[in-house]
């Protein structure tokens, strides 16, 4: 490694995540970099999360578990950034490189942190990087398809520089989007990145909820709606996800989403030219406009798959 540093803190909203939380909590601690604090913020749990996490905390002196009071049921979206703000709030670190956001149903490799953390050392100007998620289906993996561009909201790290620049993260649906393309407009790259050591394995399909993929689909189309997305491009989206599961339904609860919440014309995202920015950047991927930004030149083959 370089001189960028290698102290991270990371925050994960939680809540009911008993089944899944064990495998995550084995990955934190087989780290070859452990975190200078990872901040635990039980959002209300009433399935035996909050012991398991108490446990945890026992052996693990840089586990902060903070007790969130019960809203009393699992909000995503907002909520998640609401909890991940009540535990940054309780953080007890202050001197920290890069802040990451981490969800409780996932896990990954014992060298992620120290093989991210390669890729900042090499691009100065990376903000927000990722791995890819991958989601077991049968006896294979199947990997959720996102750009390369996009950060994986499942298990994201902000240098702490590029997270300051765009103001954290807003709460409301769809606010990792918001918080990549914020960061883009602000000249930092951001990626997922396609390494086998970067393999994230979640639990649950990209875009579905507590209550069923359709509905978390759905809540997609709003989200999609609210930051501003182009309606040519939503369109597309719609039409790429319904070859995933659920087939075609999913895809048309995106669009159903969108068209509903532009019909009754609820509140969008305002900052200045995001959605301008935004606009030209989705359109730059339909092949139909040129992007705003013009991002740093990388060594073409840092972000290889071979690496």
């Amino acid at each position: 490694m370089k001189n960028i540093g290698t102290r991270y803190v990371v925050i994960s909203p939680i809540r009911d995540e008993a089944e899944f939380l064990p495998r995550v909590i084995r990955s934190m601690e087989s780290q070859t970099i452990l975190p200078m604090e990872w901040v635990v913020v039980d959002d209300g749990s009433t399935d035996g999360t909050t012991e398991i996490l108490l446990e945890a905390a026992k052996r693990n002196p840089w586990m902060n578990v903070v007790l969130k009071p019960d809203r009393g049921e699992r909000s995503v979206g907002p909520g998640v950034v609401e909890a991940f703000y009540f535990g940054y709030e309780r953080m007890e670190s202050t001197d920290y490189d890069f802040i990451v956001k981490m969800d409780g149903d996932i896990e990954f490799d014992a060298k992620y942190v120290e093989t991210l953390l390669s890729y900042f050392d090499r691009d100065e100007w990376l903000g927000s990087a990722s791995g890819k998620v991958f989601l077991p289906k049968g006896d294979k993996l199947v990997e959720e398809r996102t750009s390369d561009e996009m950060t994986v909201g499942a298990f994201n790290f902000y240098r702490r520089e590029a997270f300051e620049d765009i103001g954290g993260f807003v709460r409301e649906v769809m606010w990792d989007g918001i918080a990549y393309h914020r960061a883009r407009m602000a000249r930092w790259r951001t990626r997922s990145i396609s390494n086998p050591i970067l393999n994230i394995l979640h639990k649950r399909l990209m875009g579905s909820s507590h209550k069923g993929i359709l509905h978390g689909r759905l809540r997609w189309g709003r989200g999609q709606y609210f930051m501003g997305t182009h309606p040519v491009y939503i369109i597309v989206v719609a039409l790429y996800r319904m070859f995933e599961r659920p087939f075609v339904f999913g895809g048309l609860s995106i669009l159903t989403g969108y068209v509903v919440s532009a019909l009754k014309r609820i509140k969008r995202y305002e900052y200045p030219e995001f959605r301008q920015s935004l606009h030209a950047w989705q359109m730059e991927r339909l092949k139909l406009d040129t992007r705003r930004e013009q991002l740093p030149e990388v060594d073409p083959n840092l972000y290889s798959s071979a690496v």
